[in-house]
């Protein structure tokens, strides 16, 4: 029998291509599932996968509840680094994701739900017809929705277009301070002043910076959170481990200061090992 989650999340599971032609499982849900099952939440995904990565997923994620629609290709990235620049590409792209994808039970009993678009895959319509439960958090990670491709599949920053129409059905956005900088020239005080007027319309928002730790926007104000030191071996993932982290922690305290700092300690520890086997278990954090 399926457990009824309290943490859902909905996005597409990755295919993240390696230089030797290998993959890895990727994307946001990936990463936030597992770190809220470590942290004690019972935790499910609603993604569409391909054969082979669907086979896959019950056993690189244990313990999480999973609805997969079957496709014939999972969405698939790879990164290429020349001269210290990545570029990006998006070789394939699973179908869109809809209400009609996620079991009505789950949407009943999570207490937390976390969209985290890769691709363009969730629209804003089928975010604002999500039916919230009393005391539900409602969040979002906005970087699928901040991705564009041409026809090579080169992925390209693109600004929100749905923002000022999807956040007020939000509780909490968190997203990347780097995902802004294309649309503000690289000037990280113009980033910081559209951050400013998003908060105005989402109850919470959290802006990463990695090294440099977070910032919690509430209403227009601004408060940062020194990152935590880390031995990094592989950041992939630490945006959406610190998301994860920062929902669990503010259902169970409700206290967004604190959740940011909780966040930023355990997106540190999760860099110091690769893919989510850096991801802390709740056991040791319990000194934090």
């Amino acid at each position: 029998m399926i457990q009824q989650p309290e943490f859902l999340t909905v996005g597409h599971v990755a295919r993240d291509v390696q230089d030797d032609g290998s993959f890895t499982l990727g994307g946001t849900v990936t990463f936030a599932a597992q770190t809220a099952y470590h942290l004690g939440l019972t935790a499910a995904i609603v993604t569409c996968a391909d054969p082979e990565v669907a086979q896959l997923l019950p056993e690189a994620l244990p313990g999480i509840a999973l609805q997969i629609s079957p496709t014939e290709q999972s969405t698939t990235f790879a990164n290429h680094y020349q001269d210290g620049f990545r570029t990006q590409y998006l070789y394939a792209r699973a179908p869109d994701l809809s209400l009609q994808d996620i079991p009505s039970t789950w949407c009943e009993c999570a207490r937390i739900v976390l969209f985290g678009p890769l691709a363009q895959e969730l629209s804003s319509d089928m975010i604002k017809q999500f039916a919230r439960q009393p005391g539900m958090l409602l969040a979002a990670t906005p970087q699928g929705w901040l991705r564009q491709w041409d026809a090579t599949g080169r992925v390209s920053p693109v600004l929100w277009q749905d923002a000022e129409q999807l956040l007020p059905a939000l509780d909490v956005l968190i997203l990347s301070h780097d995902d802004l900088l294309p649309f503000a020239d690289g000037n990280r005080a113009a980033a910081d002043k559209l951050l400013v007027d998003w908060s105005l319309l989402v109850p919470l928002l959290v802006a990463t910076d990695g090294r440099h730790g977070a910032t919690l926007f509430q209403h227009g104000q601004m408060r940062h959170f020194s990152a935590y030191p880390a031995q990094e071996v592989d950041p992939t993932g630490a945006g959406d481990v610190f998301a994860a982290a920062f929902l669990t922690h503010l259902d169970r305290h409700h206290d967004p200061a604190q959740a940011v700092d909780f966040a930023n300690y355990v997106a540190a520890l999760s860099i110091e090992k690769p893919g989510i086997l850096g991801i802390p278990h709740r056991s040791q954090l319990k000194d934090f």
